[in-house]
């Protein structure tokens, strides 16, 4: 190797561990709650707007301008509420193990909240994925439930997503909740990972395949999938809308005890 191709590499590697510090420095930045909440105070509006354009646009789209199924008719419609809401509750279980990760290892409160917010964020995807569910399936397979393993690994979900919560308000110290409530979701990530590729580990049962796939076969067709498409960014930023804005409330919150806290010594 030459000297000069060896310069070039090494100043290759050098600039790219210079991006990587910038990038995780501006992360970091994030973990204090002052600027945290001063950086989302300027992104709010625009996330709002944004996904509100992206739902009302897709949906209509979706419901209105696509022809109804040979086989399901216009309830299949239906998919472009169930599968955004059911990505999107498995993957708030995700954001939940990166922040509760962040907060173990690096001790940053902002993580845990953003954790704690993404739970509820999460409980409501997976009811309205749920209820969506259901609402199709009676038409479809006769019932409004079948203990199909999808469903069942679905609805477990949805138990450790109660239960986390359940956590953070049963114990009243701070820290010692955010602890048990980070274990607490790394180990649900199984079931969430579970809930994820239950459509590839399981072919039995009353549930479909996947209605989005890689696959040509086992996508579908163009005229469904381009609204749902614009549906599925939609919920991507409203879910991060709506966490934002819990985040920065429970911020608020803990501005709120700490201030009670003083008070309360000071009055000893």
């Amino acid at each position: 190797m030459t000297a000069s191709l060896r310069l070039c590499l090494v100043m290759s590697i050098w600039c790219f561990e210079k991006q990587c510090d910038e990038m995780m420095t501006s992360i970091w930045k994030w973990a204090n709650p002052r600027k945290f909440m001063g950086m989302t105070d300027k992104i709010m509006t625009p996330l709002a707007v944004l996904s509100a354009c992206l739902l009302i646009v897709g949906i209509i789209w979706g419901f209105f301008f696509t022809p109804n199924d040979f086989r399901q008719g216009s309830t299949v419609k239906i998919f472009y509420i169930h599968v955004p809401a059911a990505m999107m509750a498995i993957n708030m279980w995700f954001v939940m193990f990166l922040s509760s990760l962040i907060w173990l290892i690096r001790r940053h409160h902002v993580s845990a909240l953003i954790a704690k917010s993404a739970a509820f964020v999460g409980i409501a995807m997976t009811i309205v994925a749920l209820a969506t569910g259901a609402i199709w399936g009676k038409p479809m397979w006769g019932t409004y439930w079948e203990w199909d393993p999808r469903l069942t690994s679905f609805l477990i979900l949805l138990l450790f997503y109660i239960g986390y919560l359940a956590l953070w308000e049963a114990v009243e110290e701070y820290e010692i909740a955010a602890d048990l409530t980070a274990v607490l979701c790394l180990v649900g990530s199984v079931f969430a990972a579970l809930s994820r590729y239950a459509v590839n580990f399981w072919n039995q049962g009353l549930h479909q395949g996947a209605s989005l796939s890689l696959d040509k076969k086992e996508n579908v067709a163009d005229v469904f999938w381009y609204p749902a498409l614009v549906v599925i960014i939609g919920f991507i930023f409203l879910c991060l809308t709506l966490v934002l804005s819990q985040t920065r409330s429970e911020i608020r919150l803990r501005r709120v005890q700490a201030i009670e806290m003083r008070e309360r010594a000071n009055s000893l």
